[in-house]
C-alpha cells in the first residue's frame, strides 16, 4: 500500500500487514511529521463507487440529453418538412387564384360582350341614325358566331 504524508505530501510503500485495521501513528521518514493513519479500503471503495455512480449518471444524463436532441431535431425537420408543404401549397393556391381571377375576368367580359350586343340588336333602328352601318355590323357579328360554332362542331367530331 502507498501512504502519503498529510504535511509534505511525500509517498511511502508500505506493507498491508504493518497497520492493523484501526490504524496506527506513523511518522513522515523526510519531515518527522506524526499523524494517525487508518486503512481506509472501504472508503476508498466507496470513492471508486461513488465516481463511478457519477461517471453513470453522467453517461446517462448524455444519452437522454441526445436522444431530446435527436427528437428535437426530428420534430424541426418534419415542421420544415411540413412548412415547405405549407410554402408549395401557398404557391399553387397563388397559381389558382390567379387562374381564377383570369377566367372570372374573361367572363365578365363575354357577359359584357353580350349584354352589348343585345342592346345594340334591341335599340338598331333608333341606333342607325348615330351608327348607319349597325345593322350590317351585327349581320356579320351573327355569322361570324354561326361560323364559330360550327367550326367547333366539326373540331368535337
Amino acid at each position: 500500500m502507498i501512504i502519503s504524508c498529510t504535511n509534505c505530501n511525500k509517498k511511502f510503500k508500505v506493507e498491508d500487514r504493518l497497520i492493523p485495521q484501526n490504524g496506527r501513528k506513523i511518522q513522515c521518514g523526510v519531515c518527522k511529521h506524526l499523524w494517525f493513519f487508518k486503512n481506509d479500503i472501504f472508503q476508498q471503495e466507496n470513492d471508486f463507487n461513488k465516481e463511478n455512480n457519477l461517471k453513470e449518471e453522467k453517461l446517462a444524463d448524455k444519452i437522454i440529453n441526445d436522444h431530446i436532441n435527436q427528437t428535437n431535431l426530428k420534430e424541426k425537420i418534419i415542421e420544415d418538412k411540413l412548412s415547405i408543404k405549407d410554402f408549395k401549397n401557398e404557391k399553387s393556391l397563388k397559381k389558382s387564384n390567379i387562374l381564377n381571377k383570369i377566367i372570372s375576368y374573361l367572363v365578365v367580359f363575354i357577359i359584357s360582350f353580350v349584354a352589348l350586343i343585345i342592346v345594340l340588336d334591341t335599340f338598331k333602328t333608333q341606333l342607325s341614325n348615330i351608327l348607319p352601318n349597325l345593322e350590317l355590323f351585327l349581320f356579320n357579328l351573327y355569322e361570324t358566331f354561326e361560323d364559330i360554332g360550327l367550326f367547333l362542331k366539326d373540331l368535337i367530331k
